[in-house]
């Protein structure tokens, strides 16, 4: 096992209205005065998890945890067919971390998160640059269509009968369309009967495509409390059929921006769910980023993946803000 740091609890925490009728969830753990780290998690609509925490140095670090907008202990809740998604885009997050940066009254701060948080990482940071310290990324994605389209139809030639089985969970009619857009539209669907099947069937896929990982978490996706995993599909369909709203390789065409900020991009081979070329790409594409391939690590890591990212974080709090 991994040897992370104790278990803590947050020193302070809120409900930050972000506007739109949206209050989102914050909390802050380890040292007041310590160096400031923002962790953004993934989904979208997974929502923070306490075991982040264990990474940071609490003698060194201020960390500081949100759950964005739809998802976690955010209000109000995406599992409620009632609230309104259109106020929930990549651009309503971005303005929401911002927020939360001032109303903390934190000057620049690091970036720590995987999967889809990295693609919100790297849409910040590429926003307000001068406010990014550190990044360090993990499962590296930037949600381009291309990418979506891989998920979601190109993996299903590794797992051909589960992959009909995730296609046959829209109608007929849709089936040789967007099945992530005719997904989104049966999460909006009156019947909680029919979002309930697609949910399940939905992430019934995701830990397919993880189920190969000899390191990984098994059922990684389906483990949820209902209202949870109605969330996170909900959330992550309707981001997904929107192309998160980026212009396809936006973020790698821009990560120029990036210039002056280190960042470390940890990526395990046998990702299936992201493919490393992903993290490649923007190795090359962005002059000051180590990437750290993980040979035994799949999306949902492995305890080679967490000494990594561990260790980072640990060099990281040593640097001046």
């Amino acid at each position: 096992m991994v040897e992370l740091y104790p278990p803590v609890d947050p020193y302070d925490h809120g409900l930050l209205d972000v506007g739109d009728d949206n209050h989102v969830y914050w909390e802050a753990c380890g040292k007041p005065r310590g160096k400031p780290a923002l962790v953004v998690h993934g989904g979208p609509g997974s929502g923070a998890s306490p075991g982040i925490r264990r990474y940071f140095d609490p003698a060194r670090y201020r960390l500081v945890l949100f759950d964005q907008r739809g998802c976690g202990r955010s209000t109000p809740h995406a599992s409620d067919p009632g609230t309104d998604l259109s106020r929930n885009t990549t651009g309503h997050l971005l303005a929401d971390m911002e927020r939360l940066r001032e109303h903390l009254g934190i000057d620049r701060w690091l970036l720590y998160g995987g999967s889809w948080g990295s693609t919100l990482i790297l849409a910040y940071a590429e926003r307000h640059p001068e406010r990014v310290s550190e990044i360090v990324l993990f499962g590296v994605t930037t949600t381009r269509r291309s990418e979506i389209d891989w998920l979601y139809r190109g993996v299903g030639r590794f797992f051909p009968e589960q992959w009909e089985r995730f296609r046959d969970g829209v109608p007929e009619a849709d089936r040789d369309g967007d099945l992530v857009a005719a997904y989104a539209r049966l999460m909006e669907h009156p019947d909680p009967d029919v979002r309930g099947r697609a949910a399940n069937s939905w992430c019934a896929w995701e830990d397919t495509v993880i189920s190969m990982e000899p390191n990984g978490t098994p059922d990684a996706y389906s483990n949820r409390a209902p209202d949870a995993l109605l969330a996170f599909v909900r959330i992550c369909a309707h981001y997904f059929a929107h192309g998160a709203w980026l212009a396809e390789d936006a973020l790698l065409r821009d990560a120029v921006r990036l210039a002056g900020i280190p960042g470390v991009l940890i990526h395990g081979r046998l990702d299936l769910s992201s493919p490393l070329d992903t993290a490649w790409a923007l190795a090359r594409a962005w002059p000051d980023a180590e990437l750290v391939v993980v040979e035994d690590s799949g999306h949902t890591g492995s305890d080679t993946s967490r000494i990594r990212v561990r260790d980072t974080l640990d060099r990281f709090a040593t640097t001046a803000n």
